[in-house]
């Protein structure tokens, strides 16, 4: 069997091995691959493993070898899933692997907006704290998260672990849900929708899937009913944020801080909106990439093709 890793660079950049899948047959794993040399690439191959390269109905309908898509990731927007299943190909995801790694980004990148500690690392490192009279200064305006309120966006089990840790941090965390009355299983906090929400929070944070109705979710209308100097979090999708509106919230202050680890297009283009804007915190999608958890990425994928060749296939998602 021709298993073939369309963008293997990403999961594994060389510091952890395929040997698992070798079990499996032979396998090939191109670091990169652009959109011009999927198929060709892809050719041979009756499995193929991608992150974030594309398979669209039209490269679909050229692989007539191809059994098995598996994509290294929780989302798998990536492919076209109406063509794939009328071609008889199982496309399979890997969920919740990082839940606790993401839970950690948004955490870090919610203490970054608050204690700045790059900046005064940088400051510190060239030699600020060598020439200051006092034993302190900051750069900064620095915030205490006790008794600040967080809106959360997406109460899967990303947004649960997150309002987990901000209520121990001394947090009021508030949930958004469209239809407050309805069970999210592990969110043990106030739900509210959506403008109630945001109208009274400190902080929003947003762990929501990347739909039709998610898009955009954070536009110029939804800012304004931000209370003012708000700062938000988005480890979830990047056009779940317009950034051209977010950019002109934050230079007039109605937006005290954004933090993100996505953005609309990755990788980023030299005319995205949130380059240079003030208070912008980004991180090039790296909540994922913990060594551990692509360990973990990599065992659950495997998995998903040994249970494939054995006729059980499991995490399919078409």
């Amino acid at each position: 069997m021709k298993i073939v890793v369309l963008d293997a660079g990403a999961a594994n950049p060389g510091d952890l091995s395929w040997s698992l899948f070798e079990k499996m047959g032979e396998i090939t794993p191109y670091p990169y691959t652009a959109p011009e040399q999927v198929i060709e690439r892809a050719q041979d191959a009756e499995i193929c493993l991608t992150n974030k390269t594309i398979f669209t109905r039209e490269i679909i309908e050229q692989l007539p070898n191809l059994k098995y898509i598996g994509v290294l990731a929780t989302g798998y927007n990536v492919v076209d899933l109406a063509a794939a299943k009328e071609h008889g190909i199982v496309v399979t995801n890997v969920p919740e692997y990082a839940t606790f790694a993401t839970a950690q980004m948004t955490i870090a990148l919610l203490l970054e907006m608050t204690n700045h500690v790059g900046i005064h690392n940088s400051s510190v490192q060239a030699g600020d704290w060598v020439k200051s009279e006092q034993f302190c200064y900051w750069k900064m305006p620095l915030t205490e998260l006790w008794n600040k309120k967080i809106a959360i966006v997406g109460l899967g089990k990303i947004g649960c672990k997150v309002a987990d840790i901000c209520s121990s941090l001394g947090m009021e965390v508030i949930g958004v849900g469209r239809d407050p009355s309805k069970s999210y299983p592990g969110f043990k906090y106030e739900i509210l929708p959506f403008d109630l929400a945001v109208k009274n929070a400190d902080y929003l944070s947003l762990h929501c899937p990347l739909n039709d109705s998610s898009k955009d979710l954070i536009n110029k209308d939804s800012i304004a009913l931000f209370k003012d100097g708000i700062r938000v979090i988005n480890t979830a999708r990047g056009p779940i944020v317009n950034e051209k509106d977010m950019a002109e919230a934050l230079k007039s202050g109605k937006v005290k801080g954004y933090a993100a680890d996505v953005i609309t297009v990755e990788p980023m283009p030299e005319n995205c909106p949130l380059l240079g804007a003030p208070n912008c915190y980004l991180t090039p999608h790296t909540a994922w990439a913990p060594l551990e958890t692509r360990e973990r990425l990599l065992d659950v994928a495997y998995k998903n093709i040994r249970a494939f060749v054995s006729g059980e296939p499991i995490n399919v998602v078409n």
